[in-house]
């Protein structure tokens, strides 16, 4: 898996990619960094802290968000981009959902696009990332319920499984847009979408069950932090989800994730390398 100059290949490692939301109304930390000047201090605290890679977002995903015009969305995000890229040897990653903000931030110096709708939405995101040789992160975000799959399967599994078919056939499918498109294969990282259109029994299932995604071929990627999976769970707001959130990170080892997309940087770097120690030596 080849992300900017960098490649993330090791098989005993899981990567940690740290949140840079530059919103005013991000689900838990909305209005914290969206200042370039403290959008590049938390940066730099992350690198710090052991972060792999960066995701940098000017939209708020969360549940019943405001859309935000491209142009404003590019006023957020391009200048961190370019001040990250000229200060430090880190990939970056842009989590848009828009071809124009995609490009914007390619140009400025964006290692990859993280699209929460896989390229189902937007049809020129995917040919943007092969024009610049750009990794992808691909998000399923949809509907698991379905009378009919694509993917021919034994009925006694479509019972028992079908939410874990649905969602390999959908990624399946964003996989195969990007190729089509153009990006090279080992530019592809999937994402199972935790807390896209999905309720909290399809979460905990989801996450049981990750080693399924395994089955087509390309590096996993995993947001959990901080979000709803674990308020439910836990029964705690957002701003107190850290042991949730670590305790997925730790499940993300064990299961062979090659990315783990976090806000707390520090801890799930170090809760990941007593795991990794643990299991390999």
């Amino acid at each position: 898996m080849k992300i900017g100059k960098v490649q993330f290949d090791d098989p005993h490692r899981t990567y940690v990619c740290g949140i840079l939301n530059v919103t005013p109304d991000s689900f838990s930390d909305g209005g914290k960094w969206n200042a370039p000047d403290r959008a590049l201090f938390r940066a730099q605290e992350m690198i710090r802290e052991g972060a792999d890679l960066l995701d940098i977002g000017g939209e708020s995903t969360r549940p019943g968000f405001e859309a935000v015009p491209a142009g404003e969305e590019i006023e957020r995000v391009v200048p961190v981009i370019e001040a990250v890229k000229a200060r430090f040897d880190i990939p970056v990653s842009l989590d848009t959902m828009k071809s124009e903000t995609a490009r914007a931030g390619l140009q400025a110096g964006a290692d990859a696009i993280n699209d929460i709708w896989g390229f189902q939405k937007d049809p020129e995101l995917a040919a943007l990332t092969a024009q610049f040789g750009a990794a992808c992160i691909l998000n399923h975000h949809g509907n698991l319920h379905r009378d009919t799959l694509a993917t021919e399967s034994p009925k006694e599994l479509r019972k028992t499984d079908e939410v874990m078919l649905t969602l390999l056939d959908d990624l399946a499918q964003s996989a195969k847009i990007a190729q089509e498109a153009g990006v090279s294969p080992d530019r592809i990282l999937l994402d199972p979408g935790i807390g896209f259109g999905k309720t909290q029994e399809e979460n905990l299932l989801i996450l049981r069950k990750l080693e399924d995604l395994h089955a087509l071929g390309f590096p996993v990627f995993l947001g959990c932090s901080r979000k709803s999976v674990i308020g439910n769970a836990l029964d705690l707001p957002a701003d107190e989800r850290l042991e949730g959130t670590l305790a997925t990170s730790v499940l993300a080892v064990t299961k062979k994730v090659r990315f783990v997309r976090v806000h707390d940087v520090q801890a799930n770097v170090r809760v990941i390398k007593m795991t990794e120690a643990i299991l390999y030596g």
